[in-house]
């Protein structure tokens, strides 16, 4: 385990991990069986939502967060799927919006009532057919409202804009064989893929090309993930021609040689990374082991810092991970896992112990939020943004969500000249007036996740008095900060 000779100082060494009481665990859910190396489990602020067994077709719980305790066999789900559900992702910009990929071949889009489930959802807000095999890949674009990728045993690689219900790109032909991983860049202008031949592709959607390739990665035929990290690197997990599990991490400008490869042990579960942006902290876990390793990726040889393990008895059959902004940040929470074992889902808490009561700025940097940082439209005519990050010193509460509605004809075409002139006419009518949209806007501008089509001057007040309010609480944030600055120093004797 040569990863252990590595002691250096990290805020992160102690990061402490803890299984939550049994009964904040949600007990007799029938995890599902299928022999596929999804996460099954996906979380946020809202909810959890966990793929099972079911009869007859493809099936998951959603369960709002503190629905814990013992889960009723009669407990609705959500079942529109004919085939078995492979892998599912909340929106990260609606908590009420899922994507679900299955092996009926379809990808379908759910929007989730707020309160959970009162009965059994068989109605997606909008199905997406164009694979022609089964779907075990759908993730959504981190920056960019209701685009949405599936990759399917096709080998193919689909993005559409859920808004409209119509495919943007198809990457047919860019990979020969089974994709195991896709994973986005941080704003979205990328995307990096594992795939059965054992390479690592950087692809460019918007053009349709391989920015870059690596052959193979890992040399062991069994399945390797890739994740793309904030600064642009990748890091891979895969294994070694003797079946040693590896970790690597690679510069996408000279993919020769990685930066950095260890390896861990002689395990054969498939090694699932998350990963945090904001502490720059890779956590793998391995299908069937029982343990969740975690790691910091600096900008110094030899780049993967081991950190520590956290172990318990049983072993995981999937693995949800909760975004930044679900965390409890006055407990000092880092990170909180959502592990699945046969019959039940176990949320264990990962924190770095502090005697400070006060917020702590260098574990909590501004990190995403739910808010989309522009339209598909946007995107595809070409425009690349970063997340729009918000401050978790306020501790997050969740905005008012609104329904993902979908129009049916395809607006690419005329939508940006709508946005424009929409944004024209915005602008220069005073907002207790709703201003009056061209034709093209009134009929084809496309639903985007909560647009309403008479709502506009009541619109212009709203985000008026949101910006009024963002300012406002900047202002108060900046001045907490430099009171706790003066309580600092006090406490430490400068005064």
């Amino acid at each position: 385990m040569s990863f252990r000779k590595v002691v250096r100082q990290s805020k992160f060494r102690h990061v402490f991990g803890q299984p939550v009481k049994t009964d904040q665990c949600y007990d007799d859910i029938r995890v599902s069986r299928v022999t596929w190396d999804s996460t099954f489990c996906a979380v946020n602020p809202s909810f959890v939502a966990i793929i099972v067994e079911a009869s007859g077709g493809g099936a998951f719980l959603v369960l709002p967060l503190h629905k814990t305790g013992r889960i009723d066999k009669s407990y609705p789900t959500v079942c529109g799927h004919t085939g078995p559900v492979l892998d599912i992702d909340w929106c990260p910009h609606n908590d009420y919006v899922i994507a679900s990929g299955s092996e009926d071949c379809t990808v379908m889009v759910w929007q989730i009532p707020e309160n959970g489930l009162s009965q059994p959802l068989t109605e997606p807000v909008v199905v997406l057919e164009g694979h022609s095999k089964r779907v075990g890949i759908v993730t959504w674009h981190p920056t960019a409202r209701n685009v949405l990728l599936s990759a399917g045993c096709d080998n193919v690689v689909l993005i559409w804009n859920v808004g409209t219900a119509e495919e943007l790109y198809r990457l047919d032909g860019l990979h020969p064989d089974l994709i195991y991983s896709v994973s986005w860049s941080r704003d979205g202008s990328r995307f990096c893929t594992a795939c059965k031949d054992k390479s690592v592709r950087v692809i460019d959607p918007r053009r349709g090309t391989v920015v870059a390739e690596k052959e193979r990665a890992h040399e062991g035929a069994r399945p390797m993930r890739a994740i793309f990290l904030a600064d642009g690197k990748i890091f891979t997990t895969g294994f070694s021609r003797m079946s040693e599990r590896q970790l690597a991490l690679w510069d996408t400008e000279n993919l020769e040689e990685p930066m950095g490869l260890q390896e861990l042990d002689s395990s054969n579960g498939a090694l699932l990374p998350f990963y945090d942006p904001d502490t720059n902290v890779v956590y793998v876990c391995g299908k069937g082991d029982s343990s969740i390793r975690y790691f910091e990726i600096t900008e110094e040889p030899p780049y993967i810092h081991f950190l520590n393990t956290f172990t318990s008895k049983e072993p995981q059959r999937g693995m949800g991970w909760m975004p930044k902004r679900g965390l409890d940040v006055s407990k000092c929470e880092i990170a909180r896992f959502y592990k699945l074992h046969e019959r039940k889902c176990e949320p264990i808490i990962m924190t770095v112990p502090r005697k400070s009561d006060l917020f702590q700025d260098d574990l909590y940097p501004d990190t995403a939020g739910p808010e989309a940082a522009m339209e598909a439209e946007e995107w595809v005519a070409g425009r690349t943004a970063g997340p729009v990050l918000v401050s978790l010193r306020q501790a997050y509460v969740p905005s008012k969500q609104r329904d993902l509605k979908v129009s049916r004809r395809s607006l690419l075409h005329d939508s940006r000249a709508t946005a424009t002139a929409t944004a024209a006419s915005g602008a220069t009518t005073p907002p207790s007036t709703p201003p009056a949209a061209p034709a093209s806007a009134r009929f084809s501008a496309p639903p985007v996740l909560g647009s309403g089509n008479a709502t506009g001057g009541r619109l212009d007040e709203v985000l008026q008095e949101v910006a009024a309010l963002r300012a406002l609480v900047a202002e108060q944030g900046q001045r907490i900060s430099r009171l706790e600055e003066q309580l600092s120093r006090l406490e430490n004797g400068h005064v």
